[in-house]
């Protein structure tokens, strides 16, 4: 939510803290008790991974409680997004908290996020289940050897299927660690669990407009009717300014050490509303993707069903200055890696109708779509 010159986050609270305050006061947790906290858990981390999200830190103090129990991950400022993947299909910053790391992070040769990610889960389930730590060393160096090795015992209380399950997500070799999917799997995991239950990626041209948060009487909006433009510059709120200007955009400060370009979903162009209206149809139609228009919003949907269901995108054209227009695409449903596959072919045939600002505005062009 934003206005001309203030935003405003929305964010929930929950007021039952952190779940390693729940530890340290009690010590660690019957094993049911936190089968259904690690049940969550993988939930929400197998959410975030279908979105193309790595959390890199997960550990019990980024794992909140609300006052009926229910697990919310949080602190996802480490967090690595598909534009952070190099050409190998790896991460390679290393970050995240030493005990709950996996060793293939340490190694700093590149690492796949989920699998490093599923390590960490097994950390916090030791932890939730024995009350202290698997991997602990004063020593930085004895700690990381340990965690190298996978060098650690379960106490007699534990389970032996929980052990087992323990010691395949705790393989010190990623390529033979038990993935997500198979944990679900685990005999000992579905003790007990619901599997969550998800919305259809249905997406109505009412859902578009609750995405870009505009109605049809913005100033800023392009609107299919006759009317006196404006004699004064139309304006932009605060989000959308600090959305749109190169000057303001912080997230290359976080980009530029890791050698990384973003590509942002948005471009300008100086061709008229209806011509960029016609060339999204022509370009999207061949990829396989059905195409809704109601006063310059559009609603591209995917024909097949992909990883998540079919790809819903959302497309908004803005008057920013006269006769220069931007166009936001975002993605409204399905697969976030399958939208930057489609986005990526959808720019090629849009070549022709993007205003590339050129060298001069600090910015790098790419399949015709200005980067930032």
């Amino acid at each position: 939510m934003a206005s001309k010159s203030k935003i405003y986050i929305v964010l929930e609270f929950v007021t039952g803290g952190e779940l390693f305050d729940k530890i340290a006061s009690k010590g660690r947790l019957k094993e049911d008790e936190a089968r259904k906290y690690f049940q969550q858990l993988i939930n929400a981390v197998d959410y975030c991974h279908s979105r193309g999200v790595f959390h890199r830190d997960l550990k019990p103090e980024n794992l909140l409680l609300d006052a009926n129990g229910v697990l919310k991950v949080s602190d996802f400022g480490l967090s690595a997004l598909p534009q952070q993947v190099r050409e190998d299909g790896l991460l390679h910053t290393t970050c995240g908290t030493p005990n709950y790391v996996a060793p293939e992070v340490i190694n700093n040769k590149g690492y796949d996020g989920a699998k490093a990610d599923l390590w960490s889960c097994g950390v916090i389930l030791f932890v939730l289940m024995a009350g202290y730590l698997p991997f602990e060393e004063s020593n930085l160096v004895a700690l990381y050897k340990k965690i190298h090795k996978a060098e650690f015992t379960c106490p007699p209380w534990f389970s032996s299927n929980a052990k087992k399950l323990i010691k395949r997500i705790l393989d010190p070799n990623p390529q033979t660690r038990i993935t997500i999917t198979e944990v679900i799997e685990n005999e000992w995991f579905k003790k007990g669990y619901c599997p969550p239950v998800f919305e259809q990626a249905d997406v109505s041209l009412d859902d578009v407009n609750a995405i870009f948060d505009e109605s049809a009487n913005s100033s800023n909006l392009v609107v299919e009717r006759r009317e006196v433009r404006p004699s004064a510059p139309l304006t932009m709120n605060a989000f959308e300014l600090i959305s749109t200007s190169q000057g303001l955009n912080l997230s290359s400060l976080f980009e530029k050490q890791m050698g990384l370009v973003k590509r942002e979903t948005r471009f300008t162009s100086r061709c008229p509303a209806n011509e960029i209206v016609s060339k999204i149809e022509e370009a999207a139609v061949p990829l396989g993707f059905n195409v809704r228009k109601n006063n310059y919003k559009i609603k591209l949907q995917g024909e097949k069903s992909g990883r998540k269901g079919h790809l819903n995108v959302a497309t908004e054209i803005y008057e920013v200055a006269p006769s220069l227009y931007m166009v936001e695409l975002r993605k409204a449903g399905g697969d976030t890696l399958e939208f930057h596959k489609f986005y990526k072919n959808l720019s090629t045939g849009l070549k022709d109708i993007v205003w590339q600002l050129g060298d001069e505005a600090g910015e790098e062009v790419k399949d015709g779509i200005v980067s930032t």
